[in-house]
């Protein structure tokens, strides 16, 4: 209660410019993954997880003839994974269209996919998105309050569902400590000197690092090029809606009401084709009178 006063209710109100309104700052080579920042207020940290944090975005309204559009990347980052990995298994459960964290609990807990329970889908999804962060098996026991063997149990059979992740993350690892850096799918490279530490910790972050640079760093890259391309289609389509921010995966645009079913197909569209990936990019798109609504 006290960070959500004092950071954002009372923050946000003593940085509203004479226009009425709150401008960030963009930085774009602040973070190592590539990620775009925002300062002097961070406006991408707003709070989403618990319904009295995600309350403050009601005070976000676009000006009078306006709606807020927003679109985010769904799952971009196991989408890219699938990608760079090659992992038929994967693949063909983005492309069959049925609930990736569904299939993956179906797969590892060798049950059918009709009788998948709720916690089932939910430690699939953190074995899902843990895999990404190169966790180990103490941080998933951890996660979902579970023995430590139990976890190392559950990243086994997840590596045996998917066969080629584990030899993509292994090359990762291998090929950094011989090149000294990763690069994302358009060749952005990030240095990682903590793999040549002699300290073990250091090692072992370095190697987390060398797993989930390529695939961070490539949904950076890809939310980048949906941006200019979604800028660029506004302005040739003479559109007055503009693109006012962005958080991670997500893109927020100031419509104005005439315009609400143009700009929604030039958003998903562009967003979508932002890269050529092995499976398609899903777009979630929402369009409310506030942030909270849009969201």
């Amino acid at each position: 209660m006290t960070k959500l006063k004092s950071t954002y209710a009372e923050g946000l109100s003593g940085c509203i410019r004479e226009d009425g309104r709150i401008h960030t700052t963009f930085n774009q080579t602040i973070t190592a993954t590539g990620r775009i920042s925002s300062t002097e207020p961070n406006l991408q940290n707003i709070p989403m997880r618990m319904e009295l944090g995600k309350q403050i975005r009601k005070v976000f309204v676009p000006k009078e003839g306006c709606l807020l559009m927003d679109a985010d990347y769904s799952q971009i980052e196991l989408r890219v994974l699938a990608h760079l990995s090659g992992d038929e298994e994967l693949i063909s459960a983005y492309r069959s269209e049925q609930d990736i964290h569904r299939i993956t609990a179906s797969k590892v807990f060798k049950i059918p996919f009709e009788e998948v329970t709720e916690l089932q889908r939910r430690n699939a999804k953190a074995v899902n998105f843990g895999i990404v962060y190169g966790i180990s098996s103490f941080g998933l026991s951890q996660d979902l309050s579970i023995s430590r063997k139990e976890a190392a149990g559950y990243i086994e059979q997840y590596f045996a569902t998917y066969p080629r992740l584990k030899q993509y993350l292994d090359d990762l690892v291998e090929n950094a400590k011989k090149d000294g850096y990763t690069a994302t799918l358009f060749g952005r490279r990030r240095p990682i000197p903590e793999l040549s530490s002699s300290n073990f910790m250091q090692r072992s972050f370095g190697e987390r690092v060398a797993m989930n640079a390529p695939i961070q760093g490539t949904a950076a890259d890809i939310i980048k090029l949906a941006m200019i391309k979604v800028w660029k289609a506004l302005r040739e389509a003479g559109l007055k809606s503009k693109l006012i921010l962005q958080v991670h995966d997500e893109l927020l645009i100031e419509v104005w009401e005439e315009e609400v079913a143009q700009v929604k197909e030039i958003l998903a569209n562009n967003m979508r084709q932002a890269a050529d990936l092995a499976v398609d990019l899903a777009v979630d798109l929402h369009v409310g009178k506030d942030w909270y609504d849009a969201h």
